[in-house]
């Protein structure tokens, strides 16, 4: 059996020896400079943050993205040698005693590899059970990773066999990970955006004759929206408004309005996630005023500024802004998309109707209203599908605020809790955050309140590794 492959009960990642090997990884190595280290791995590898995350054991994808970028860094010698075990990095490579793994005969960088081992039979009963499952789901998920690059392989037969299908197939591919950003994890689908993105950049870079240009390059500011808001999700908020900012100047140039709103729409969310209602507002009004009547973006942005005028408590403003996004999805046409990242739900009211009206104090309203949007956004046959676990979180945070605003301690604290049974993004962290800050309010000596604070710290920090930054006002 190879010992760099059973090093650990988990998900091991056994790192090819061109890379073990390689110069940057030797020197990054040496000064245990983890952050090009892990960028090292995720680049040549194509591992995605959660691969890494599992393979290292006692680590979340969030914190492995903020090694990467700089605003965090490994000191523990527990969790460094945790790396070396995960990734197969010899002890001495990270100035670690000798490994437990390593061979004595051999380094583990020169050990041979078997990347198709898999125990026999025979073998089974010696190995524990636990681990050997843990093993099968990792190989799982390694084949997952390879999703982005084979999607590049499919783009690369393509565009070979016809450069004028290009611009189609990435008009596919938006579509797919209009869908995909809504309902996967947002580290797995960000890193496959990007591989797709950088792609296309560079077949736009060499191909300056190119006649679907224009429309490669409007793709491209789509898959930079996209980006957006996986990064939006994950809170990685300055790059979020890198892609957001691309976007719109793409938008721009091509003389596409609706582009610019989405993104833009991304910016006001994430000034009112983190508590700036005023910029908010004007984000909102702005991209509203930039896009067409009639058009998704239109809509979806009218709402937002509904509910970040809600977020301000100017009451008179937010019910001008819900009549005009009433309007505006009056005025959509009949085959507009209800599900997706580029799309509004269907429903009677404007969305986040329920989330003003929580905002302005008008809490029995609030629960009726978010009943009805679980009832037809959120219905059990959407869940099952995976449309938007992130979007139902939020509508039942939204519905424990109002709960608890009502006075209703117990269903404000069934409806927090079961939004946390799936995996959160930013957003979710956000609105639990002032649930959280709610219930030690209004019910600081009830049990209901203290269980779903010890909740709400275990998932806060098993996503970020710390206690979020605090909000004034949730989202939904």
């Amino acid at each position: 059996m190879d010992e760099r492959v059973a090093r650990r009960d988990g998900y091991p990642l056994t790192l090819p020896d061109e890379l073990l090997n390689s110069e940057p990884m030797r020197r990054a190595c040496a000064t245990q400079n983890f952050q090009e280290i892990f960028r090292l791995v995720n680049r040549r590898t194509g591992s995605s943050y959660a691969v890494m995350a599992a393979a290292i054991g006692k680590m979340t994808s969030s914190r492995i993205g903020d090694v990467i970028r700089g605003v965090r860094r490994i000191r523990s010698q527990e969790v460094i040698q945790r790396i070396a075990d995960g990734f197969g990095i010899p002890g001495a490579m990270l100035g670690l005693p000798v490994r437990p793994w390593e061979s004595s005969d051999l380094s583990a960088a020169d050990a041979p590899l078997n990347h198709s081992y898999m125990p026999q039979k025979e073998e089974v009963n010696s190995v524990d059970r636990r681990g050997f499952v843990s093993f099968g789901t990792a190989a799982l998920a390694a084949s997952q990773l390879g999703r982005g690059e084979r999607v590049i392989e499919a783009l690369d037969v393509v565009n070979a066999d016809s450069p004028s299908a290009l611009a189609e197939s990435l008009g596919g591919i938006i579509e797919h990970y209009a869908l995909t950003v809504c309902a996967t994890s947002s580290e797995v689908v960000y890193d496959e955006i990007l591989q797709v993105r950088s792609y296309a950049s560079g077949i736009l870079n060499r191909s300056a004759a190119l006649r679907q240009r224009k429309d490669i390059h409007l793709a491209i500011g789509w898959l930079s929206c996209l980006l957006g808001i996986a990064a939006s999700d994950m809170g990685a908020h300055a790059a979020a408004h890198v892609w957001c900012a691309d976007a719109e100047r793409r938008s721009q140039d091509e003389g596409h309005p609706e582009l610019a709103g989405w993104g833009i729409l991304t910016r006001s969310m994430i000034s009112f996630y983190q508590g700036r209602p005023q910029q908010s507002v004007i984000l909102a009004s702005q991209g509203k005023n930039s896009t067409e009547m009639g058009t998704a973006a239109h809509a979806k942005l009218a709402a937002q500024e509904m509910r970040a005028a809600a977020m301000t408590g100017d009451a008179h403003r937010t019910e001008e802004a819900r009549k005009h996004a009433a309007k505006a999805m009056a005025k959509l046409p009949s085959d507009s998309k209800t599900i997706g990242a580029f799309s509004i739900p269907p429903g009677e009211e404007p969305p986040y109707t329920a989330t003003s009206l929580m905002l302005l104090g008008r809490f029995r309203e609030s629960v009726s209203a978010t009943g009805r949007v679980i009832q037809t956004v959120y219905q059990s046959e959407a869940r099952q599908r995976g449309e938007n676990p992130s979007g139902y979180s939020r509508a039942l945070l939204i519905l424990a605020l109002a709960q608890a605003g009502t006075g209703n301690l117990d269903e404000a604290v069934s409806a927090g809790h079961a939004a946390l049974a799936g995996n959160p993004t930013w957003p979710t962290l956000a609105l639990a955050d002032k649930l959280n800050q709610t219930l030690e309010r209004d019910f600081s000596n009830a049990s209901q309140a203290q269980e779903f604070h010890a909740r709400y710290l275990d998932v806060a920090h098993s996503m970020i590794g710390g206690h979020p930054q605090p909000t004034q006002s949730p989202e939904g």
